[in-house]
């Protein structure tokens, strides 16, 4: 199992703590840094489009990125496809491919916060429509240089040149899910790895859509060893559990009293947050010990996980622990996971 971070790069004051933007850039540019000396597989930026968060524009900073480490996969988390224009998706990636040396990864989804839409001009009834069209036109540029396509939410490409090319003969796309089956079936037949969103329930449940997408794909004739499965969930470590929660617990309450009440959700509590740090529960938050005895189990429970992104943002109000977690998840975790 590979194993990395994820970060939404949050800046919600609370807690008596305040970060500029600036400061978040310069935390995560060293977070990254932190990441790829640890010898953990992946670094992925999300991308929002919203005064809580400084990562719109996720390429950007993956060129900052790819420019001060030099193992760490770079990998988008999610780009939010249906709202972007595939054409500029592509050339930024396959500059930051080359940037990197070959090292990024592009996962396409229709994004669960719905700002993106309206911002560049898209209706919301139109989501999966857009999303559809222009995952297939972004695997189409994938493997032509001079495409010839037309559809209904964009210009025509007439055999437009489309540059520069990546490193990597084929650039990885990945299918960035939540909970929708279609989504599921959809990147099983189109043969492409799957990244699921798991921010809530138990992993089983999750089990049935998986199995979906694997059906799915070897119904499209997909070889086995293409039916790949990797998670994006919530996680973080620390020396103890109750460390790891205690570090963790302030910027999620900040986080969740701020964003979820505009989605009808009730106001966080410490008895819910410690539910969802549960054996059974979805985070993955603890100890070294803790967190590869979690991953382990969700692994099981989804027939095989190839990759693992942990959502760490939440904590990024402390720099410090953020960094030892980084540490901890590559000296210690990484570890675990091969014996």
């Amino acid at each position: 199992m590979q194993l990395g971070i994820d970060s939404f790069a949050t800046i919600i004051p609370g807690s008596g703590r305040s970060l500029s933007a600036a400061d978040r850039v310069a935390d995560l540019l060293e977070e990254a840094e932190t990441a790829d000396r640890a010898g953990l597989d992946t670094f992925g930026i999300g991308e929002h489009h919203r005064a809580e968060f400084i990562e719109s524009a996720p390429a950007v900073l993956f060129a900052a990125v790819a420019a001060r480490t030099r193992n760490i996969r770079l990998q988008s988390a999610v780009t939010v496809l249906g709202a972007a224009d595939p054409v500029r998706v592509f050339q930024d990636y396959a500059t930051v491919d080359l940037i990197s040396g070959g090292r990024a990864e592009i996962v396409a989804g229709r994004g669960s916060a719905i700002e993106a839409y309206p911002l560049f001009g898209h209706r919301l009834e139109d989501r999966d429509a857009l999303y559809d069209e222009k995952l297939r036109l972004l695997l189409q540029l994938r493997d032509e240089s001079h495409p010839h396509w037309s559809g209904r939410f964009r210009a025509p490409l007439d055999g437009f040149g489309i540059f520069p090319r990546p490193v990597q003969p084929r650039l990885p796309i990945w299918v960035g899910v939540g909970g929708t089956p279609a989504s599921f079936a959809r990147a099983g037949r189109l043969g492409l790895p799957l990244m699921v969103a798991i921010i809530g329930g138990a992993f089983a449940r999750f089990r049935p859509l998986v199995d979906l997408y694997r059906t799915e794909a070897a119904a499209a004739s997909i070889p086995e060893g293409d039916r790949i499965v990797g998670v994006h969930a919530v996680g973080f470590a620390a020396d103890t559990d109750a460390r790891a929660r205690a570090a963790f617990f302030p910027g999620w309450y900040d986080m969740w009293s701020t964003l979820g009440p505009e989605r009808g959700w009730p106001m966080p509590t410490r008895k819910q947050f410690d539910a969802l740090c549960a054996p059974d529960g979805p985070y993955i938050i603890g100890s070294p010990e803790t967190v590869a005895a979690k991953l382990q189990g969700l692994s099981n429970a989804l027939g095989g996980v190839a990759r693992v992104n942990l959502q760490m943002s939440s904590a990024s109000g402390d720099h410090a622990a953020m960094l030892k977690s980084i540490e901890l998840l590559g000296e210690r975790v990484k570890p675990l996971l091969l014996a």
